[in-house]
C-alpha cells in the first residue's frame, strides 16, 4: 500500500482514478488485468440475478495475485460499486449498475486502442515515463540499505549516514517488539495472569451484554468479552500514574529528571527510572518504568506502555488472539482478533476504547507516520488502519524506504513462521490480504473518534497535543453528534445514559457501548467542568469558577440514517443552592421546550416529525464568591455508581 500511495503522490497530491491508475502499467500487465476485470463486470451485466458472480473472495488466488498486488485494479472494482464485506468484495443489490457500466466501458474501450494499435510492451520495461511498478510488493533487497533516493546536493554524505542512522533504529524497534511480544505466549505467565483476574465474572457479563444486544450473532461472545476486559482493566486492575504520592507523608510529588536502575529494576526490565520528588518532605519515590508484564500484574500502574504491556497479556491469557500496537509518534495498544467479524478490532485500555482506529488522528490530533502490529506470529505495517489522510501519512514516513521496511517486515516473518504448519501459515496469509483490501480505502471517522485523549493530567495531555485538535481557548469543545448506529435504527430507539460518577455514557442498544469521559459526547460547552469534592464525597458538573454563566448540550440527529424523531422522553437531575439557577431545554428547528431537573421521566410532546434534537442544561446565578458551584448538574456521591445522571429516549421512524 505504501509503495501504490508513493507512486501516486510522485505527480499528484490526490487520488488518481482506478481506470486512469490502471493505465499507467505496463501494455502486457494493463491487458492481463482489464481482461479480468471486465469479465468480473460481464458477469454481473449478464447475470443480475446471479448472486455466485456479485461477490469475490479475496483470498482467491486470482484475486490475490493477479489484482491485489496491481496498481489501479482493486480501485477500479470499487470505482464500478463493490465494497468491502469482511472476507469478499461484494456488488450490493443497491449499488448502480450504470455507474458499472460506465467503468466497463472506459476499461474496454482502453483495451481496445491498445490491441488496435498492436502496442506489446515487456514486463519488463515500463510503460513510460509516467509508470510505476506494477505490484504492491517491490522486488526484496537481499540486505538492508539506505533509500534509494538520492539526498540533497547539498550535504549527500551526512545526509545518508543520518538515514541510515534511523533506518537501524527502526530495525532495532522491529525486533525489540518482535521479541518482546513473545513472552505473553509463557503458560506459566498467563496463569499467573488469570489468577489476577474475575474469568467466570468477565464470561459472565460478556453473556449479559450480548443478551442485551438484540438481533446479536452468538458467535460475537467473544467481542463482548474484549468489551468487559476493556472495562475492567481501566476500571478495577489498571492504574494511570502521572506522578506518584510521596511515600511519607501522601503529598503530590513533582517529576524531577531520572535515577539509575537498580539490579532489580533491570531484573523487570526497567531500564528507566523516574525521580519524583516532594518538596515538602525532601524525600524521592522512585518509579521504575517496568517493561515485564509479570511484574506489572503486581504494580498495576503506569502509563500507556504498562498498560498495553499488560493488557495484551491479559487477552491472551482469557484466550483471545491479540497483537501488541507501537505507535512511533509514542502511544501504544492492542488489537484483538475477532473470529465473528474476520478482522482485527483496536481494543485501547487507557481509553477503554474498542473499534475507534480513527481516534488518534481525528480526536487527538496525531500527525502519524509509522504503526506496527506485534503478534506471535508475524508482524504487519497497519499505518492505514489508523488514518484517513493516507497521503498527508505518506509524506510523513522518511525515516526508512519503503522497500527497505517491507523486506525487515519480510525477513522477520520469515524466520517467525518457519516452524507454523501450512494451514496457519494460509490463514495469515488471507488475514493480511483482507486487511489490505482494508487498508487501500480510507474509513470516515464515526460517532466516538472525535474526542480528545482522556488518560493522563490534562497538562500532561495538552504538552502532548492530545486534548483534541478542535479545541479552542475559551473552553469551547469539538461538535460531537450522536447519530443513531444500525442496532439502534433497527430498534427506532436511541437510548443514552450518563453516570457523573463513572463519567461515561452508555448507548444502551449499541451492545451497552461506553463512551468515558462528560466532554467526549458534548455537542457544545461554555465554562463548564466535572468537580469532584474529596472531603464530602461528592461528584458533579458545575460553571469554572469565575464565570457568569455555564452552558452544555447535547445533539442528536436521525435525518442521516434515514429516520425522524416520534417522541421523545428525557430524565435530568441537576440541584442548586441560594440563588443558582439550572434551565433545562430540548429543541428542534421547529420548537423549544423547557422541562425540570427533578430526576424525574419526562415525556416531551411537540417534536414528532423533527430530524434532530439538542438538549441543553443553563447554568447561572449564586452567591457571593462560591456562586459557581450553587448550579449543579447531576451530583451524586461517588459511591453511587450505578445511577445514571442523564437518560435520554428517543423513539425513531422512517423518514
Amino acid at each position: 500500500l505504501s509503495a501504490i500511495l508513493l507512486a501516486r503522490s510522485e505527480d499528484s497530491s490526490s487520488y488518481i482514478e482506478g481506470v486512469s491508475a490502471l493505465c499507467e502499467n505496463s501494455n502486457e500487465v494493463f491487458l492481463d488485468v482489464s481482461k479480468l476485470l471486465l469479465t468480473y463486470a460481464d458477469n454481473i451485466l449478464r447475470n443480475p440475478n446471479e448472486e455466485k458472480y456479485r461477490s469475490i473472495r479475496i483470498g482467491n488466488p486470482t484475486f490475490s495475485t493477479k489484482l491485489l498486488p496491481i496498481k489501479g485494479a482493486v480501485e477500479c472494482l470499487f470505482e464500478m460499486g463493490f465494497e468491502e464485506a469482511e472476507t469478499h468484495l461484494v456488488f450490493p443489490n443497491s449499488a448502480s449498475v450504470d455507474q458499472l457500466r460506465r467503468v466497463r466501458e472506459s476499461i474496454a474501450a482502453e483495451r481496445e486502442q491498445r490491441l488496435g494499435a498492436g502496442r506489446r510492451v515487456s514486463a519488463a520495461g515500463p510503460a513510460g515515463p509516467g509508470s510505476c511498478p506494477t505490484s504492491i510488493f517491490p522486488a526484496i533487497p537481499t540486505s538492508a540499505q539506505a533509500p534509494a533516493r538520492q539526498p540533497p546536493a547539498q550535504a549527500p554524505a551526512q545526509h545518508q549516514q543520518s538515514l541510515v542512522s534511523v533506518s537501524m533504529a527502526l530495525l532495532r524497534t522491529l525486533q525489540s517488539n518482535s521479541q518482546h511480544v513473545m513472552v505473553y505466549e509463557d503458560k506459566a505467565l498467563q496463569r499467573r495472569a488469570q489468577s489476577c483476574m474475575p474469568r467466570e465474572q468477565l464470561h459472565s457479563r460478556a453473556r449479559e451484554r450480548l443478551r442485551q444486544a438484540r438481533e446479536a450473532d452468538p458467535g460475537e461472545t467473544e467481542d463482548m468479552l474484549v468489551l468487559e476486559l476493556l472495562q475492567w482493566f481501566k476500571g478495577d486492575f489498571f492504574s494511570w500514574v502521572d506522578s506518584l504520592p510521596c511515600s511519607r507523608c501522601g503529598g503530590r510529588t513533582q517529576s524531577s529528571g531520572s535515577l539509575p536502575p537498580s539490579a532489580d529494576d533491570q531484573r523487570w526490565e526497567a531500564s528507566r527510572v523516574e525521580n519524583h520528588y516532594c518538596s515538602t518532605c525532601c524525600l524521592v519515590t522512585r518509579f521504575p518504568r517496568y517493561n515485564n508484564p509479570e511484574k506489572l500484574l503486581e504494580t498495576r500502574r503506569g502509563r500507556c506502555g504498562e498498560w498495553a504491556n499488560c493488557f495484551t497479556l491479559c487477552c491472551r491469557a482469557m484466550g483471545l488472539e491479540a497483537r501488541y500496537i507501537w505507535d512511533y509518534t509514542d502511544h501504544v495498544w492492542t488489537e484483538v482478533y475477532s473470529d465473528s467479524q474476520h478482522r482485527w478490532l483496536h481494543c485501547d485500555p487507557c481509553e477503554n476504547a474498542c473499534d475507534k482506529p480513527l481516534l488518534y488522528e481525528v480526536g487527538w490530533g496525531k500527525k502519524l507516520s509509522y504503526i506496527l502490529a506485534f503478534s506471535k506470529d508475524q508482524v504487519v505495517d497497519v499505518t492505514w488502519r489508523y488514518s484517513c489522510k493516507h497521503e498527508e501519512v505518506l509524506s510523513r514516513r522518511k525515516q526508512a524506504d519503503e522497500t527497505w521496511l517491507l523486506h525487515a517486515i519480510n525477513e522477520l516473518n520469515n524466520l517467525r513462521q518457519q516452524s507454523l504448519t501450512a494451514e496457519r501459515k494460509r490463514e495469515l496469509l488471507e488475514r493480511l490480504l483482507v486487511e489490505l483490501v482494508e487498508f487501500i480505502s480510507p474509513k470516515s471517522p464515526k460517532p466516538g473518534e472525535m474526542g480528545g485523549r482522556i488518560s493522563g493530567s490534562l497538562g500532561w495531555r495538552a504538552a502532548r497535543g492530545e486534548t483534541s485538535p478542535t479545541t479552542g481557548s475559551k473552553g469551547k469543545t469539538a461538535e460531537f453528534v450522536f447519530i443513531p448506529t444500525e442496532s439502534e435504527k433497527r430498534a427506532k430507539l436511541f437510548h443514552l445514559q450518563y453516570n457523573v460518577t463513572k463519567d461515561c455514557y452508555c448507548r444502551v442498544l449499541s451492545g451497552q457501548e461506553k463512551i468515558p469521559g462528560w466532554e467526549t459526547g458534548v455537542w457544545k460547552r461554555e465554562s463548564v467542568f466535572r468537580k469532584e469534592e474529596h472531603d464530602w464525597q461528592m461528584v458533579y458538573l458545575a460553571r469554572t469558577e469565575g464565570s457568569p454563566s455555564g452552558r452544555v448540550c447535547w445533539r442528536v440527529a436521525c435525518v442521516p440514517v434515514g429516520m425522524r424523531i416520534k417522541a421523545v422522553s428525557i430524565r435530568a437531575v441537576s440541584q442548586t443552592f441560594h440563588s443558582g439557577s439550572v434551565r433545562w431545554s430540548v429543541r428542534s428547528a421547529q420548537t423549544t421546550i423547557e422541562f425540570p431537573g427533578d430526576g424525574e421521566m419526562h415525556s416531551l410532546a411537540g417534536l414528532s416529525g423533527s430530524a434532530e434534537l439538542v438538549v441543553e442544561a443553563e447554568l447561572s446565578g449564586g452567591d457571593g464568591e462560591g456562586a459557581w458551584q450553587h448550579a449543579q448538574l447531576f451530583r451524586q456521591s461517588v459511591k453511587e455508581s450505578e445511577t445514571s445522571s442523564l437518560e435520554i429516549l428517543v423513539e425513531m421512524e422512517d423518514a
